[in-house]
Formats: structure tokens, sequence, C-alpha cells
């Protein structure tokens, strides 16, 4: 398996070294001396690496469709039509949320000061509709992300500020609806929130939602943030959050997520990702998904993880098995982190392919 990790260096290390990949019938392919030649994706009925979608995590063929008579039209009636009927019970609605703010700060970026006509006009033409004070409110967040200066500038604060007052605003036509809250959970990471404040906005999504896999989620990526790095909050919340999840719920696989959180910047060695606590981690993740619905909205997030670490782990049968329930769709950690996610992506796919086939395995012996 030497190989393989020659190979994983490599492609981590290429953005900043040299190219480490070249398109053969659209499939992505790993190139180095002596390098066995991986198989094409498309043996496996993988989809080619430019095709695939980097927006969402898993199929959502409504939300597409929508997307795309937004964008096409700049008309935002077919969202706000969308969302008034997604339940405000469960995750699609937030996703959905996050996905068309998502869509709106790209087109921004890509066409300043006219782009995302349409989410300036779902405001003005209909200020009361819960949806789209939602997916205003997100889209700020969104921003200031992306504002100039970085984390903790000027402009990412009173960005934040203005999200915050958007937050408050998006509760108030939908006051059972968690999704304001959970918007709030991405503002407290960034504005510093204290722990009595953050407290105090945590116990009315639990109220609202107290399954919620993505509210976690954010309110993990709150803890790691608040304390800098360190393990101990955010490893709590997890395994405390995991301890009291039902049978089907995904919250069994928080822990791994935290452990994803403190990775180390460089880890080149597969020991680390051999250990118990990380072992740990990924058998209580394969165990969430394995007994989770398979319409469960948050199951391609998990999937998507677990794939990162089987291939570090070298458990290659296990990781050609997230393949196959994901393929396609990438917009989920930890390829979103990446400036190319459908590239990063790609690697992780090829070795997978690769630590497979030099194990026996062949796209006859996968599951279909």
């Amino acid at each position: 398996m030497s190989i393989l990790w020659f190979l994983l260096a490599m492609a981590m290390l290429a953005a900043v070294v040299v190219p480490y990949a070249r398109r053969r019938r659209g499939g992505l392919r790993l190139v180095a001396p002596g390098a066995p030649d991986a198989a094409d994706p498309a043996d496996y009925g993988f989809v080619r690496q430019e095709l695939l979608d980097i927006r969402v995590p898993g199929p959502d063929q409504d939300l597409m469709d929508v997307l795309g008579v937004v964008q096409r039209g700049q008309d935002w009636r077919a969202a706000s039509q969308l969302l008034a009927g997604t339940p405000k019970e469960g995750e699609v609605r937030w996703q959905r949320v996050q996905a068309f703010a998502g869509a709106a700060a790209l087109e921004l970026s890509r066409q300043p000061g006219t782009g995302a006509a349409w989410l300036r006009a779902w405001r003005l033409e209909s200020p009361k509709d819960a949806g789209g004070a939602q997916v205003h409110a997100e889209f700020l967040v969104q921003q200031a992300w992306r504002a100039s200066g970085g984390v903790g500038s000027d402009d990412h604060r009173i960005i934040l500020e203005e999200a915050r007052t958007a937050c408050g605003e998006a509760a108030l036509p939908a006051p059972g609806d968690p999704v304001p809250y959970l918007t709030e959970l991405a503002v407290a990471r960034g504005l510093g929130y204290g722990e009595p404040e953050f407290d105090e906005l945590w116990a009315k999504v639990l109220d609202r939602a107290p399954q919620h896999m993505g509210a976690h989620l954010a309110a993990l990526h709150y803890w790691c943030e608040k304390w800098h790095g360190s393990r101990r909050q955010a490893d709590a919340f997890s395994h405390a959050a995991a301890a009291r999840a039902p049978h089907g719920s995904l919250l069994a696989a928080l822990p791994l997520f935290a452990v994803f959180e403190h990775l180390p910047e460089i880890t080149l060695s597969q020991s680390f990702y051999q250990s118990a606590v990380v072992s740990r981690a990924m058998d209580g993740a394969l165990y969430a998904v394995n007994s989770a619905r398979p319409d469960d909205p948050m199951l391609a997030h998990v999937r998507h993880l677990l794939l990162f670490f089987l291939v570090r782990a070298e458990r290659w049968a296990e990781a050609m098995e997230q393949l196959r329930h994901v393929d396609g769709c990438v917009g989920a950690l930890p390829w979103s982190h990446s400036a190319d996610p459908a590239a990063e992506y790609a690697v992780y796919r090829a070795l997978a392919v690769a630590g497979y086939e030099a194990n026996g395995g062949s796209p006859a012996t996968l599951p279909h």
C-alpha cells in the first residue's frame, strides 16, 4: 500500500508543488513514476469529474429544477413555492435554504453589483415571505465568510451583525421553524458569542428540532472555534449527542465530525487513521449509516466524510461502498473545504479504486 500513500501525499501537495493528474476519457488519472494506472471511474459507473455536482451533497431534483428556473428567469417565485411546500421539520428545508443562498452568493461573486437580482426582488416584493427572509439571512452569513480581509476583519463582523439582525427578522413569520436559529449558530461562531448567549440560542434550536443533524454540526463548529482547536469541549459535545441519539439517528456519527475538525494540518501516515480513537469514530458513523433511513437527507453528508476517513485508513471495500451511494454529488465535507471540490473528491475516489483493485476487487465484485 505504500505506493498508494505516495500518491496521496503527492495529490495533497499538488496545489503547491506539481500537477498530480491528467484527464483521459473524462476520468481522473493519478500519475507517478512507476505507479499503476488506476481504473477509469466509468468502469464502475462513476460520474466524470467535470460532471460532478458541487452544489449539493446528494440528489434533490426538485431543488435543482427550481434553481434552474430561478437563475434563468431571475424570478424568485418558484423558490418561494418550493420552500413553502417543504416541511419545517427535518433537514431538507435547511439544506434548500443553504442551496438558494449559496447560489445567490456565487452569482454575486461572478457578477458584482448585478448578480442575485432575484433574491433582492424577493425581499422587496414579498418582505413577509418566511422562505425569502431565511435565504437572505443565510446569504449574509455566506457573504461574511467571503468578506474582504477574511475572518475577523471589519467587513466580516459588519456583515455578520447584519446577518444576526436578519435571523431575528426571519424568525418572526415562522415561529416554529428552526432554520433562522440554525443560521444564527454560524453567526454565533463568527462573532464569538459567550457561552450563556450561545446556550440560550441552542435551547431555542433544541425546542424546535432536538435531533437535527445540521444543527448539531453547526454547534460543533462553534465549540471548535470557541476553544481555538481544543478537543475537550467539542469531543464532550459530540459524544453526549451521540449517546442520546435514538436508534436510526445519524447523530451517532457526530464524533467522526469532531475528529475531522481537529485533524492535524498534514498527516501522511495512515497509522493515525487506524488508531483506536479514529477507528471508534468511523465504526460509530458506519453504524449510523447502516441503521439510518435510506431517505435521510443527511445520510450523504456522513457517507462523504466516511469516504475520506476510510480511504486514509485503507479500508478499501468500505470506501467503495460509500462511493456507490454518493458518487455524482460532492457538495459536502471534506470536499467543500477545497478550492476545487470535484478534483479533491476525484483524488480520493481514484485511491479507493486503486486500493480496492490491489486487493482483488473489480467492477464485477462491487455490489450494485
